[in-house]
């Protein structure tokens, strides 16, 4: 008798607010205030927020790019698939500051401006994250600069793995934007989210 009167009233999850258990309607108890379901999913983002936001990963590969030199030249079809983007590329290195203008654009202008959606200003500094980690290997790359050996073999490791890191980082970011979902990076999804209010 106690269950069947536990079943007959709205049951709630605290842990999760979209999941609900609703009686029939002739069983339900009128003065309780029912919650209605929400779905997590975010299919309404539009079209000029995916664009605005897949285009904001090719900000950090476009700053790592030199991490390829090494992968770029022994395989074919990674410098098949960077090719089409070696103009830009060029004209995003022909200007020294144009990093950092870029970076002081996003931040700036999208990530600190309520106008733009959550979805575009978390994806933006997503992509600001990526770069501003990309300070570390080229720290390393500059304090420990082997001619050979052993130690240009682990240097030329290390600048490959930061390459493809990025590369995965751009195809997959683009991707999801492009497709309405919210791509979650290893490593800097959570800072972006503390970031992003």
């Amino acid at each position: 008798m106690a269950i069947t009167n536990l079943l007959s009233t709205t049951i709630t999850l605290k842990h999760s607010p979209f999941l609900l258990i609703k009686p029939p309607t002739k069983l339900r108890n009128p003065k309780r205030p029912t919650i209605q379901a929400q779905s997590k999913n975010d299919d309404s983002v539009d079209g000029p927020d995916r664009l605005i936001s897949a285009i904001t990963y090719f900000y950090p590969f476009f700053d790592g790019v030199q991490y390829g030199k090494y992968v770029i030249t022994q395989f074919a079809p990674i410098q098949t698939l960077i090719q089409p983007l070696v103009p830009a590329i060029r004209v995003f290195k022909s200007f020294p500051l144009n990093g950092l203008l870029v970076f002081f654009t996003l931040y700036f202008i999208v990530v600190r401006n309520p106008n733009f959606s959550r979805y575009v200003r978390f994806n933006t500094m997503q992509a600001i994250v990526l770069d501003v980690l990309l300070i570390f290997p080229d720290l390393l790359e500059r304090s420990f600069n082997p001619s050979d050996g052993f130690g240009l073999d682990l240097m030329m490791s290390f600048d490959s793995t930061v390459f493809l890191f990025l590369l995965v980082s751009l195809v997959y970011g683009t991707l999801s934007c492009l497709l309405g979902q919210l791509p979650r990076l290893p490593i800097v999804a959570e800072a972006a989210d503390r970031q992003v209010l």
